[in-house]
């Protein structure tokens, strides 16, 4: 019987090397290059189920870390597991908490065992290990499963970058031991830091272990893009073209296309929600920000020509008012439009790629600005 999970490159784009495929899950195809809006706590801040089906999200990402602290992953597993406890029949990803561990909770020691922290909500005190994460992850059982590891933050001198490294190979050996889930795919994670050199190292033994896709982490963690642009085109070489890549926690609409353009398949990122709740919203020629005097007699949609449920109904300084007056619907409007945008932007990414025209697509969408104030 055939792996319910599975990847088809399906096209190169002749003119720029961007890859369209789909990946086939248990809950459904994805079409790549993908954005996956992040769900953290089962819920994607602002959006029900149904406004995720009406922005046309095919995938979305929760979070292992959260989730195991609230409500508990058991509880998840005794409500049907992750799909049934928030009514979302599409595929899910679950990132493995490793990025959440070393950046929010309070580290108190980092061993060859696992981690031990203190939670960021209530201080209280918690050890994971690969196999402790395994379980949760199984337990909540999304499609796709990340592996345990340590991200190194930026900056972080060789030394220890090479630690961290090691020990996310090693760990991810231990993953793929623990992990028996069949209906679930595991993906390995790429590390290296800022260093070409162990970028590379870290792609070739994380592919040779027979993942059937690969997470890049550590990038987007205040390295200077251009530093993340160079990462990328020093390890791509190294990844199968057979098996998708994901470019962990990254996502604003430049950033979409440089990635795609360097190879990658899947993204995520939280700034098209949180941005929204701050009165942001996100178009082709740049960012908006609504509480500006000048929207305030401003009868026109935040973006003409846009099919979004918001924009096809909604004016500028309507939405000014709302941000303003810090209203429930404002988030949940200019949260619709951000995400409907960036999933359109997708699906444009992938017909310009089926017709070797990315590269000009790209371009002129990085020229006039798309990701600028």
């Amino acid at each position: 019987m055939a792996h319910p999970f599975q990847y088809e490159l399906l096209h190169t784009c002749a003119q720029s090397g961007a890859r369209l495929g789909v990946l086939h899950t248990p809950h459904g195809d994805i079409q790549t290059p993908c954005y996956m809006p992040v769900g953290t706590q089962a819920t994607v801040k602002a959006m029900t189920p149904r406004d995720l089906l009406d922005v046309n999200a095919n995938i979305i990402l929760a979070n292992t870390y959260h989730l195991y602290l609230r409500p508990g992953h058991k509880l998840v597993e005794e409500a049907g597991g992750l799909h049934k406890f928030m009514r979302w029949d599409r595929p899910i990803l679950t990132d493995s908490g490793g990025f959440q561990v070393f950046s929010l909770a309070k580290i108190n020691d980092i061993k060859e065992d696992g981690v031990l922290f203190h939670s960021h909500i209530d201080g209280s005190k918690h050890f994971f290990t690969p196999e402790s994460v395994m379980e949760i992850e199984q337990s909540l059982g999304a499609d796709i499963a990340m592996c345990f590891d340590e991200c190194a933050p930026y900056p972080s001198d060789r030394a220890y970058t090479i630690a961290a490294m090691q020990r996310t190979h090693r760990w991810a050996e231990r993953c793929q031991n623990a992990h028996t889930r069949s209906d679930q795919a595991l993906f390995g994670i790429v590390q290296g830091g800022m260093f070409g050199d162990l970028r590379i190292e870290s792609a070739k033994t994380i592919t040779g272990m027979g993942f059937p896709g690969f997470g890049i982490g550590g990038l987007s963690v205040g390295e200077p893009k251009s530093m993340m642009y160079e990462m990328l085109e020093t390890m791509m070489p190294y990844m199968p073209e057979n098996k998708p890549r994901y470019l962990m926690g990254v996502g604003s609409p430049d950033c979409l296309l440089e990635g795609v353009l360097r190879g990658i398949d899947m993204f995520d990122c939280v700034l098209q929600t949180r941005a929204a709740r701050n009165g942001m919203a996100l178009t082709r020629h740049g960012r908006m920000t609504l509480k500006n005097a000048k929207y305030e007699r401003d009868f026109t949609p935040l973006e003409e020509g846009c099919g979004c449920y918001c924009c096809q109904n909604f004016t500028r300084a309507y939405l000014r008012h709302l941000v303003k007056e810090k209203e429930i619907l404002g988030a949940q409007l200019v949260t619709m439009h951000n995400l409907y945008f960036s999933l359109k932007l997708m699906e444009d990414v992938r017909t310009a790629i089926a017709e070797d025209r990315f590269g000009d697509f790209a371009r002129e969408l990085l020229e006039q600005g798309i990701y600028s104030n």
